[in-house]
């Protein structure tokens, strides 16, 4: 039938397939003797066949036998759910040459019995994937020359024995959405007259059947929200504990650190402990020899090491943080070397020391002061090529990388990163061999740096007028930077391999996020962002097929 069109014009063509109709009528009719059937005014009736020319609706009162109807310069341009429904018995439908717009879900419904169907030479735009569900007996379907750009994902899936399919003349719009039909066609046994694409300009003209699927990239992914943590906070600290999940946030508002425990039936985080703490900045977990403590950093009162007794189910206090040490804590960095715990505090404060403290047996002992009197605001520990290194950023002078002496069992400066004068916070990752650090600035342009071999290079400025925070992270393949700001919306970037740099993503509606948060939760692959000023908001990464 494919082939029999192509042949002929558009008048020809219409006089065949009437003609087509009228031999099934006459095979229908010999076995009946002559009757004459109702007939509304705009049709032309047989027994078994109806020809009706500027009808306004589909005639209600045809022959209940009618076998073959065509519908031709119809006043109407919708056919709704079961428009021929009063007609079970037909098995040809021509509705070619009208102005119909739209095929509602289920148009066709009851035709079981169906066997051609041609919708040709109309203003049809959008079809539903339901739109031909019922049809188990139709073997010619056409929808040529109608203004289709796209069609759903298996609408030709009820159609079981269909043989063959027109749909030559529609502006195809050759993206995502027609990938499944390219895979569809490569394996379908059903004979279909060559189409071409009308879009997007690299594949104007090409036939779709050709089209490889490699061309194709349809998967991408979003951050959409997930859950709401109806408090500000202003660090995240996601821990393994006992086989569980656990996440501690610093709440200076409700003068705790707060433990949240994942529930892995409800998939949310839910209420866990509280530990007091009128005026945290950071709680930092740390599971050393299976005991958990919490180093809980304070801007007033002290700070204090917290220890989890399993027996009574509570936290105790264990230690105080020297206050003349810790004068004003910013941020807490844990790390292990060379099998040793240890954690570092950053400290802003004029006349307060960034300090390294050490486990040793029962508790953390003062270990090394870093960085004095240099309103230090951040800590990232990078423990590569076997050499582990802490830098620390500071607002009042670039940041400084110490690098560790094994022999002195201490961190020895290395050097400086002379190309940000100040920096709010420090992070780093790798990509491919590459080293890079990421660095938020209050005023001016964030920056992302790539590690030369002995020195850094600038590779990327972000704008980001008011940052505090800042963190890359990966998910699965996709490595994602996150950056807030404290006057505008925080702003994902997304890593492009080829150009070496982070491109604009999506955007997040926090503000005044203080921390960013990658937390693995089973099968959820979830980010934080504890705000400063309103809720903590949680996201979940999800990969979208756009093909689908």
């Amino acid at each position: 039938m494919a082939g029999l069109g192509a042949r002929l014009g558009p008048g020809r063509r219409l006089l065949v397939l009437s003609t087509l109709g009228f031999c099934l009528m006459l095979q229908a009719s010999a076995k009946r003797p002559p009757k004459t059937p109702p007939c509304p005014p705009s049709c032309s009736c047989t027994r078994d066949t109806a020809f009706c020319v500027d009808s306004k609706a589909v005639p209600k009162n045809l022959p209940s036998e009618v076998i073959s109807l065509t519908l031709v310069n119809a006043a109407f341009s919708e056919i709704q759910d079961g428009a021929f429904s009063h007609l079970p018995l037909l098995q040809f439908l021509l509705l070619n040459s009208n102005k119909f717009t739209l095929i509602g879900d289920n148009a066709f419904t009851g035709l079981s019995h169906l066997q051609y169907l041609f919708v040709e030479n109309n203003d049809i735009w959008a079809l539903s994937k339901f739109t031909f569900r019922g049809l188990k007996s139709l073997t010619h379907l056409s929808l040529a020359n109608n203004n289709l750009q796209t069609l759903p994902r298996d609408i030709f899936r009820p159609l079981d024995i269909l043989s063959d399919l027109d749909l030559r003349g529609n502006a195809l719009n050759c993206d995502c959405k027609v990938k499944w039909l390219v895979e569809w066609l490569a394996h379908t046994n059903t004979t279909v007259a060559p189409i071409y694409c009308a879009s997007p300009p690299r594949f104007q003209e090409h036939k779709v059947q050709d089209l490889p699927l490699r061309e194709f990239d349809c998967i991408t992914t979003d951050f959409v929200l997930y859950q709401t943590l109806s408090f500000p906070a202003v660090s995240a600290e996601p821990f393994l504990y006992s086989s569980d999940l656990y996440l501690a946030l610093a709440q200076p508002g409700a003068s705790a650190c707060t433990v949240l425990k994942w529930d892995y039936v409800e998939r949310q985080l839910r209420d866990y402990d509280r530990i007091p703490a009128p005026s945290a900045v950071h709680c930092k977990p740390m599971v050393v020899d299976g005991q958990l403590y919490v180093v809980v950093a304070q801007l007033f009162g002290g700070s204090y090491i917290y220890h989890w007794d399993p027996n009574t189910t509570r936290f105790t206090k264990l230690q105080d943080i020297d206050p003349q040490r810790v004068r004003k804590p910013n941020d807490l960095e844990a790390f292990r070397i060379d099998g040793d715990w240890y954690f570092a505090v950053a400290d802003s404060s004029k006349a307060g020391a960034t300090s390294l403290y050490r486990w040793h047996q029962n508790g953390f002992y003062s270990h090394q002061a870093l960085h004095a009197w240099h309103r230090d605001t951040d800590l990232e520990f990078v423990d590569g090529e076997g050499k582990p290194r802490l830098i620390v950023s500071s607002s009042s002078q670039a940041p400084v990388i110490y690098q560790w002496s094994r022999s002195q069992k201490q961190f020895v400066v290395q050097g400086e990163v002379t190309q940000v004068p100040d920096a709010q916070a420090v992070k780093h990752f790798r990509a491919g061999r590459d080293s890079y650090l990421c660095l938020s600035r209050y005023i001016g342009d964030s920056k992302i740096l790539r590690w030369e071999g002995t020195r850094f290079s600038e590779v990327q400025a972000l704008p980001s007028r008011g940052s505090l925070a800042l963190q890359p992270f990966l998910v699965g393949g996709h490595r994602y930077l996150a950056l807030g700001s404290d006057f505008s919306f925080t702003q994902i970037y997304q890593w492009d391999e080829g150009r070496q740099k982070f491109v604009r993503f999506q955007e997040l509606a926090v503000q005044a996020p203080r921390a960013f948060c990658y937390m693995p939760a089973g099968d959820a692959q979830l980010l934080l962002a504890p705000s400063f000023k309103g809720q903590t908001l949680v996201y979940r990464h999800v990969v979208v097929d756009l093909s689908a």
